[in-house]
């Protein structure tokens, strides 16, 4: 399986001669609304606070995240972005045996090897359009006496969701630790689709968020984890540094998780742009779309006149780069994933992809 996390724009604008800004990224499935202006100016304001120490407590970080996630502040862990929290969990259950939900994320399946873990991968399959059967999976971990669950909710590369019900399904039933990684769940009806306040129900369940995509802010390095199970929580916490999330990004929390303007304005913005994308894709001919609740859409070209990877390079030049999931376990050479940007640039995405498919 390749290790490929999307497209490398230091790369791509020394090769094609175009600066690393001139692109179009279709791949990275980052907000390109940008981040919280409340944040930002906060932090230009307060600027001489890099020369403190961040609160060790982080007391009104997690006070900010408990309101956004609707969960005990007491059930809060922070980590440097999502991975390493993904990273930290795996170390710390140390599963002999875990169940992989497929295609996903290559970072779980990379920390799984890293403990000599047996991995059983529970593919979604593209017959059923990507959807996956709660009860059928729940029986499937317990009756395999499997020690962690990986669920990617909403799924990356599918766009599949689980909702909290079945998530609650899931965990009451399969008898395992289960950890969910939600750094897509935000571009949705969170009240329907996010596990966060279910941490406080379940000591079985770790949720993983950052807020790298939807908060637009992969530069600070910014994630956190949600769990009750206070032996693996005090676990987690001696794996991570002193002051491992540095002054900005904690400023910077506080302030965007309670931008209320902020997250519904982003919110709207990206359920249009979302819905415009899909509605348009679906004219394409030979192309399937596949639903989604991510901020980023599934494709399949049927009719196999171009693989992915071949219409990726016809793309490029235009300055827009899609994702080829080639790399994904569990998909082909014929499948791609465009992420949401701005209305102007999704518009002229869908003017290249009709120009291409009419030929």
């Amino acid at each position: 399986m390749s290790v490929n996390h999307g497209a490398n724009l230091y790369e791509l604008s020394a090769k094609y001669g175009f600066s690393k800004e001139d692109f179009m990224d279709f791949s990275s499935n980052i907000n390109p609304f940008g981040s919280s202006k409340k944040a930002k100016q906060y932090v230009i304001d307060n600027i001489d606070m890099v020369s403190m120490y961040p609160d060790p407590e982080y007391v009104e970080l997690k006070k900010s995240i408990s309101t956004y996630c609707k969960c005990n502040s007491e059930n809060i862990v922070l980590g440097s972005g999502a991975t390493e929290l993904i990273s930290s969990f795996i170390g710390t259950v140390n599963p002999k045996k875990a169940v992989l939900l497929s295609p996903a994320y290559s970072e779980y399946e990379k920390e799984l090897n890293k403990i000599g873990c047996e991995i059983k991968k529970y593919y979604s399959k593209k017959e059923n359009h990507f959807e996956i059967d709660p009860k059928d999976l729940a029986n499937t971990v317990k009756e395999g006496g499997y020690e962690l669950l990986i669920i990617c909710n909403p799924c990356n590369p599918t766009g599949f969701a689980f909702s909290k019900d079945q998530i609650r399904e899931i965990v009451s039933t399969c008898g395992c630790y289960v950890m969910i990684d939600e750094t897509y769940v935000e571009f949705t009806d969170t009240s329907k689709y996010s596990s966060t306040p279910l941490v406080d129900e379940f000591d079985n369940l770790f949720v993983i968020r950052g807020t790298s995509k939807f908060f637009s802010t992969p530069g600070i390095r910014l994630g956190y984890g949600l769990i009750s199970n206070e032996k693996v929580k005090e676990a987690i916490n001696k794996r991570l540094d002193l002051w491992n999330i540095n002054v900005v990004a904690s400023r910077m929390g506080e302030i965007m998780f309670v931008d209320d303007d902020f997250i519904n304005e982003t919110i709207e913005h990206m359920s249009k742009e979302r819905d415009y994308l899909e509605s348009e894709l679906r004219f394409l001919p030979g192309v399937k779309v596949y639903n989604t609740y991510g901020n980023f859409v599934l494709c399949e070209i049927v009719d196999r006149r171009m693989t992915a990877e071949e219409l990726r390079n016809e793309l490029i030049p235009e300055r827009i780069i899609i994702r080829d999931c080639a790399s994904f376990d569990g998909l082909d050479e014929y499948f791609f994933r465009v992420c949401i940007l701005k209305p102007e640039e999704n518009i002229l995405l869908i003017s290249e992809l009709k120009r291409i498919f009419a030929e």
